[in-house]
């Protein structure tokens, strides 16, 4: 069984998805967190480990690692950029029994990851695959719902649906 990783140029899609855009240009930190969210939600459904990397080079003494909602969010280090971070990372993984994507609209970038072994997704795929995948969630919600009601109720017996009715009622 194949490793699944996924390595986010953060910014990048910051820079790249219209929700993402609009809400920069109030709060670069709330864009983040919205990032965060709709990648820990790609990850529960996709089963990728993914980790997301953000571009402090010009801020002196930050370099972070955190978890948020199970995903490994970087802070690159004082003068590291996210790309080399990404080129680290992916250097770090490499592994045989495992697939590297790296989603980045750089494509610069993409050439040197893609060098290195690693598979690489553009901005707008890693969108459209967050949005199909919130699709998909939410039609297997509706189809369990429907089932399950449906179920329970179809298995009884007219006989037990009387006697959890009079329960119900209080009679005896």
């Amino acid at each position: 069984m194949m490793e699944e990783y996924l390595i986010v140029d953060g910014y990048n899609m910051v820079g790249d998805w219209p929700e993402l855009i609009r809400t920069s240009e109030a709060s670069l930190e709330e864009a983040r967190n919205q990032l965060i969210k709709m990648l820990a939600d790609y990850q529960g459904y996709s089963g990728m480990k993914v980790i997301v990397v953000f571009d402090a080079h010009q801020v002196p003494g930050l370099g972070a690692k955190e978890k948020e909602y199970k995903i490994k969010v970087i802070y690159t280090k004082e003068k590291e950029t996210a790309d080399e971070c990404i080129e680290r990372l992916v250097t770090e993984l490499a592994h045989r029994k495992r697939n590297i994507h790296v989603a980045t609209s750089d494509y610069v970038e993409q050439r040197v990851i893609f060098g290195k072994g690693a598979l690489r997704k553009s901005a707008r795929e890693l969108l459209l695959d967050i949005h199909e995948s919130r699709k998909r969630v939410k039609t297997r919600i509706e189809k369990q719902s429907k089932k399950s009601s449906y179920t329970f109720d179809s298995k009884l017996s007219s006989d037990v649906k009387d006697i959890f009715e009079k329960w119900r009622r209080g009679e005896k």
